[in-house]
C-alpha cells in the first residue's frame, strides 16, 4: 500500500492506527488501490476532529476538484469568462484590499480546470482567462504598492502566448506599462506601449487604446511636446476604432473619460495648464463618482496645474482635501505616490502652511491620514 500510494509505511501504519488522517491526494490513491468507490475519499473530508464548518469547506473543495477534472463544457467556459469580466469591471469601483481574496479564490478555481482534461478550443479560452487574471492580479497588487505584481506580468504574457492571442497579449503590455510608468522607468514604459501597439497589428482591441495615451504621458515626463501630440492623436484613433462593447468601465476595456483624464495627465506633466484643465473637467463629467481612483488621480493633477500656475497655496490645499477625502482603504500607493508628485512640485522657499499640513499628512502612516474630519487641511471638498 505505501508503494501504490507513493509513501512511507510508517505513514500508512499511522493511518491504520489513527494517529494522523490522510491529504486528500493520499485518500484518492488508496480509494483507487483498494477499489473503495469513493468511500476513503468521503472519510478523509469527514475528520472526526474538525468541526462541521472544516468538513464543508473539505467537502467543497473536493467536489469541485473532481467537478474541475473532467472536460468543461461550453456553459462552464461561458461561466469562467463571465466571471473574468466581472472582476475587470470591479476594479473601476472597489478598493484594491476587497477585491484580492476574491481574485486568489476564483484563480485557484480556474487553475483547477485549466489543469483538467480539456480540447484544444476550451484550453485555448482558458489560458486567455489565466492571462486576463494575471494581469488583473498584477494591477491589484501594483495598486497596493506590493512589488510582487512583476512576477504575475510574466505569468500572464506567458498564458497570452501559449493562447496565442495578439489582442490579449497586447493588453498584458500596455498594462504592464503603467508598473513601469509609476515605478519611473520612463523610457521603459513607452518601449512596453509601442510593443503593445505593435502586436495587435492593425486590430481594433483595447491594447493599442490603451497603450497609446500611456505613450503620451511617458513622452511628456521626458518633455517630448510633438510626440506627445503625435501620441494623442494616435490615442484619439484607436479609441474612434474601439468597438462599443470594450468602450466600458473595466479593466478590460477603454473609454472617452480615460482618454480625456490621461490627455489631461499628459498636458499636465508638459506644463500646458490651459489644455489640461479642458481634459480634467471633460473627464470628471464623464467618469462615474464610483470611480474613485480616476476622479482623485485627475483632482491630483488639477493640483499640478495649480502649481505649475505658481499657486502653492492652492495645490497643496486641493492635494490635502484630495487625501482626506478618501477612506483609507481606497488611499492606495499610486495615490499617495501622485501627491507626493504635487508636494515635490512646491519649491521649500514657498512652503507656505497649506504645504506643510501636506508633507505632514504624506508623511503619516496610511491609517492616520482620517478621511474622517480634523485633520490640519481638511477644509472642503475636492
Amino acid at each position: 500500500m505505501a508503494q501504490l500510494a507513493s509513501c512511507g509505511k510508517s505513514y500508512v501504519c499511522d493511518l491504520e492506527l489513527g494517529k494522523r488522517t490522510p491529504t486528500t491526494d493520499i485518500a484518492r490513491v488508496l480509494d483507487r488501490a483498494l477499489g473503495a468507490d469513493g468511500e476513503l475519499i468521503t472519510l478523509a473530508d469527514r475528520r472526526p476532529d474538525a468541526d462541521p464548518l472544516t468538513q464543508a469547506d473539505a467537502l467543497q473543495r473536493g467536489l469541485l476538484e473532481d467537478v474541475a477534472a473532467g472536460p468543461l463544457t461550453d456553459s462552464g467556459v461561458d461561466e469562467v469568462e463571465y466571471t473574468v469580466a466581472r472582476h475587470g469591471r470591479a476594479t473601476r469601483y472597489r478598493a484594491e484590499g476587497e477585491l484580492l481574496p476574491e481574485l486568489l479564490a476564483d484563480f485557484g478555481d480556474l487553475r483547477l480546470k485549466l489543469a483538467g482534461r480539456q480540447g484544444a478550443p476550451v484550453r485555448k479560452r482558458l489560458l486567455i482567462a489565466a492571462a486576463q487574471m494575471s494581469g488583473l492580479m498584477a494591477l491589484t497588487l501594483l495598486k497596493l504598492g506590493d512589488a510582487r505584481s512583476r512576477a504575475w506580468w510574466r505569468t500572464g504574457r506567458t498564458a497570452a502566448a501559449a493562447a496565442d492571442d495578439r489582442a490579449t497579449l497586447s493588453w498584458m503590455y500596455a498594462q504592464e506599462a503603467y508598473q513601469l510608468y509609476y515605478g519611473s522607468d520612463i523610457e521603459g514604459a513607452v518601449e512596453l506601449a509601442c510593443r503593445a501597439q505593435v502586436l495587435a497589428g492593425g486590430l481594433p482591441c483595447v491594447g493599442p487604446a490603451l497603450a497609446a495615451p500611456l505613450e503620451a504621458r511617458a513622452l511628456a515626463r521626458l518633455g517630448r511636446g510633438r510626440e506627445t501630440a503625435d501620441a494623442l492623436k494616435t490615442a484619439e484613433v484607436a479609441l474612434d476604432r474601439l468597438p462599443d462593447e470594450h468602450r466600458v468601465g473595466s479593466a478590460f476595456g477603454y473609454s472617452e473619460s480615460q482618454l480625456r483624464f490621461h490627455a489631461g495627465n499628459a498636458w499636465t506633466h508638459l506644463g500646458e495648464t490651459r489644455r489640461a484643465r479642458e481634459e480634467q473637467a471633460r473627464a470628471l463629467e464623464l467618469y462615474p463618482e464610483s470611480d474613485h481612483m480616476d476622479r482623485a488621480l485627475i483632482h491630483l493633477d488639477q493640483a499640478m496645474c495649480l502649481a505649475a500656475d505658481g499657486d502653492a497655496a492652492g495645490a497643496a490645499q486641493a492635494a490635502t482635501n484630495t487625501l482626506v477625502g478618501l477612506s483609507p482603504s481606497r488611499r492606495s500607493a499610486l495615490i499617495t505616490y501622485r501627491a507626493n508628485d504635487v508636494a515635490a512640485r512646491v519649491p521649500e522657499a514657498r512652503a507656505v502652511s497649506e504645504v506643510r499640513v501636506l508633507r505632514e499628512i504624506l508623511a503619516l502612516p496610511a491609517g492616520e491620514r482620517d478621511s474622517g474630519g480634523d485633520q490640519p487641511g481638511d477644509r472642503g471638498g475636492h
